[in-house]
């Protein structure tokens, strides 16, 4: 039996520094809320710890399974989360959204494990050998119907960040396995139609649309939160007000330690900050593309790119909208933001980067 290459320990270490930098400002941000709120500084900190400890112990069996293996049950993974993405509309609503599923203390979205599954089913899906991914009758249109179905859940919910960022991973991956660009451009004229009736016709989120394209004109006119927010990172400057300084935190940032958590860090940690957070994420980008590029078939190939790619636009997004690029989305910031779903997925996504690395083709340094 061929031996395995070690483990991408770049990747490893970057997503430690991440992580440790996360709840590092989890705790500067969010330890007055938590005392208000529920008569301890600790509260958020120690949810955001004992998520860690189960999503790392979780990463470490990924790590561990062969995963072209188990892509066969994919197909009962779907499943469950289709299942979970419309038992959530039987929970009570939060913030006006029914994006969770309430266990004991504990809340997860199912959203965010939706884009890992579906990613992972794709992969094996298309990489068999009986997929002719240049026809559409074999590639996109019978895996046209399940997306759709997941995508028009998460919207429901609604949660229009998942359902983007998803849409651009699951339409990369598929050109990313060949498929034709014309064939791509036609499957995205209906997801075009679909967003701009909900946003022009139901006016769903329209109000943010609205908000941002005032901005654009006049920064004043934005919204309440992206305001706050650079403000937060004009306040930082180069070198920061220091950790556990920053005043935007005290009630005038909406979320400093979930969406907004970007700004945040700009204020503490300044500018250099943001550049240290900055090269961790481009590590990670890199290191995954790379594991890609030396996948010995399709399979590692498409999971690598799409899991890479993922975190990649959920990172795009979140920085946009905290620095007034892009209409406000409500996106946490990978392995950052304090969220149990955020991170747990995130760090499945390094687990199954990590996996891949060891299966690389002649690739062992």
């Amino acid at each position: 039996m061929k031996a395995r290459c070690p483990i991408d320990w770049t990747l490893f270490y970057a997503t430690v520094a991440l992580a440790i930098l996360g709840a590092t400002m989890v705790y500067s941000t969010s330890s007055l809320l938590a005392e208000q709120r529920f008569g301890s500084h600790l509260f958020f900190i120690k949810r955001q710890i004992i998520w860690f400890a189960i999503s790392a112990g979780m990463m470490a069996v990924i790590i561990r399974l062969d995963l072209k293996r188990f892509g066969q049950y994919t197909p009962l993974a779907i499943i469950g989360v289709i299942v979970t993405l419309a038992v959530v509309f039987l929970m009570p609503a939060r913030n006006g959204s029914h994006r969770w599923l309430f266990l004991g203390p504990f809340a997860l979205q199912p959203s965010e494990l939706a884009k890992i599954i579906l990613l992972y089913y794709l992969a094996h899906s298309l990489s068999r050998a009986d997929c002719d991914i240049r026809d559409y009758r074999k590639s996109l249109l019978p895996h046209t119907p399940l997306i759709g179905v997941i995508l028009a859940l998460i919207m429901l919910e609604p949660d229009l960040g998942s359902v983007i960022v998803l849409g651009l991973t699951v339409l990369t991956v598929f050109y990313m396995a060949g498929a034709r660009v014309l064939h791509l451009g036609a499957a995205i004229v209906p997801l075009a139609l679909g967003g701009s009736f909900l946003v022009f016709g139901l006016s769903y989120k329209i109000d943010r649309i609205k908000s941002y394209l005032a901005s654009l004109s006049d920064p004043l006119q934005g919204s309440y939160q992206v305001k706050q927010a650079i403000l937060a990172l004009g306040a930082g400057g180069f070198w920061g007000a220091g950790l556990g300084d920053g005043r935007q935190k005290h009630f005038f940032l909406p979320y400093p330690h979930t969406d907004f958590i970007f700004a945040a860090t700009g204020e503490e940690l300044g500018f250099l900050g943001l550049l240290f957070a900055l090269g961790l994420y481009a590590v990670i980008l890199y290191r995954g593309l790379k594991i890609a590029s030396y996948q010995p078939d399709r399979f590692g190939y498409l999971l690598a790119s799409g899991v890479t790619l993922c975190l990649f636009f959920n990172v795009a997004i979140n920085i946009g909208v905290v620095t007034s690029l892009i209409p406000t989305t409500g996106l946490p910031l990978p392995l950052m933001s304090y969220g149990g779903s955020s991170l747990l997925v995130s760090l499945l996504s390094i687990g199954i980067l990590l996996n891949l690395s060891q299966r690389r083709d002649g690739w062992c340094q």
